[in-house]
C-alpha cells in the first residue's frame, strides 16, 4: 500500500509540475500559485462541509499550518532559482528535498534493511540524475543555489509535516484545508504586496478574462497537487516514511516523462539513465 500511493503522489506531483510550468509561460508564478490554490480551498472546503471534518479539529492542525507558511516559499523559491538558471543545475538540486523526511523517519526510529537502504541510495542518484545535471557550461549563480536549497528543504518539510498533520482520512481532508487556506493566505499577501510594488498580477494588455480562459488547467495544478498531499499522507502513514519519501520523489521522471509525450522534449542520455536508476530504486525499496 505504501509503494502504491507513494507512486501515486509521484505521479500528481509530477503532472502538476508539468501543468504549472505550462501556466507560468502565460501568467506570472505567482499568479498561477494563488488562483490554483484558491480552487483547491474551495473544493475541499465543500468536502470539509459534507464529510464533518471540522469535528476532528486539533492541536495537530498545527503541522498542516506550518506546511502551508512553507510552501508558498519553497515554491517561489524554486521558480526564481529557475529565472536565474540554468534550469539543469536546478531541477535536480530541487529534488534533494526527500533527505528532509527520509531523516526524520530515521530519527524517529526506523531502520530500513539492507535492500531498502539500498534502493533509497538508488532512487536518490536517479533522481538527481533525472533532472539533467549541466556538468558544465554557463557558471551558476550563487543566489540561484542558495535558492534551489531553500526549495530543496522547503518541498522536503512540507512532506515531513503533511504526514504528521492527521491520523484518518477526514482528518486528512481538514488538514489539507488548513494548509491551503494558509497557502492562500501567504501567497495573496505575497501577490499583494508585489502589486503594491508595481508589478503586474497578470500580464500587461490582458485581464482576469485570462484566468478564465486558464481555469480548467489551474484547477488541474491546484487539485494534483492536493490529492498528492493527501496519497503521500497515507503512504507515509501506511508503511516506512523513508520508502514512501523516496518513492514520491520520483516526480521529476514524470514531468520529464510528460515533457517529452507531450512536448516533444528528447530525454538527454543523463536523464534516461536516471529515470531507470530511480524506477530501479523504486522496486528494491518496495521488494525489501
Amino acid at each position: 500500500m505504501t509503494a502504491f500511493f507513494a507512486l501515486a503522489t509521484a505521479v500528481l506531483w509530477g503532472l502538476a509540475d508539468f501543468g504549472g510550468g505550462l501556466l507560468t509561460r502565460r501568467i506570472p508564478a505567482l499568479t498561477v500559485v494563488v488562483v490554483s490554490q484558491i480552487v483547491a480551498v474551495v473544493v475541499l472546503g465543500a468536502v470539509v462541509l459534507g464529510t464533518g471534518a471540522w469535528h476532528e479539529a486539533g492541536p495537530q492542525l498545527w503541522f498542516a499550518v506550518a506546511a502551508g507558511l512553507v510552501g508558498p516559499v519553497a515554491m517561489l523559491s524554486f521558480y526564481k532559482a529557475l529565472a536565474l538558471g540554468p534550469m539543469g543545475v536546478v531541477s535536480p538540486l530541487g529534488s534533494l528535498g526527500v533527505v528532509v523526511p527520509v531523516g526524520a523517519g530515521l530519527i524517529l526510529g526506523e531502520r530500513p534493511g539492507p535492500g531498502q537502504f539500498a534502493g533509497i541510495a538508488v532512487a536518490v542518484v536517479g533522481i538527481v540524475l533525472a533532472g539533467g545535471p549541466e556538468l558544465r557550461g554557463a557558471p551558476v549563480q550563487r543566489q540561484a543555489v542558495v535558492l534551489t536549497l531553500v526549495a530543496a528543504f522547503g518541498f522536503g518539510a512540507v512532506m515531513a509535516l503533511i504526514a504528521e498533520a492527521s491520523t484518518t482520512v477526514t482528518g486528512l481532508f481538514l488538514a489539507l484545508f488548513v494548509q491551503r487556506v494558509t497557502n492562500v493566505a501567504v501567497g495573496g499577501a505575497a501577490l499583494w504586496a508585489q502589486t503594491r510594488r508595481g508589478v503586474r498580477a497578470l500580464p500587461e494588455g490582458t485581464g482576469p478574462r485570462i484566468l478564465w480562459g486558464l481555469l480548467p488547467a489551474l484547477a488541474f495544478v491546484g487539485l494534483a497537487d492536493v490529492a498528492a498531499n493527501g496519497t503521500y499522507s497515507v503512504a507515509a502513514q501506511n508503511g516506512p516514511v523513508t520508502m514512501a519519501a523516496v518513492v514520491s520523489s520520483l516526480y521529476p521522471v514524470i514531468t520529464a516523462l510528460a515533457a517529452f509525450a507531450v512536448l516533444k522534449e528528447r530525454l538527454r542520455t543523463v536523464q534516461a539513465a536516471g529515470a531507470g536508476l530511480a524506477l530501479a530504486g523504486t522496486v528494491l525499496l518496495a521488494a525489501g
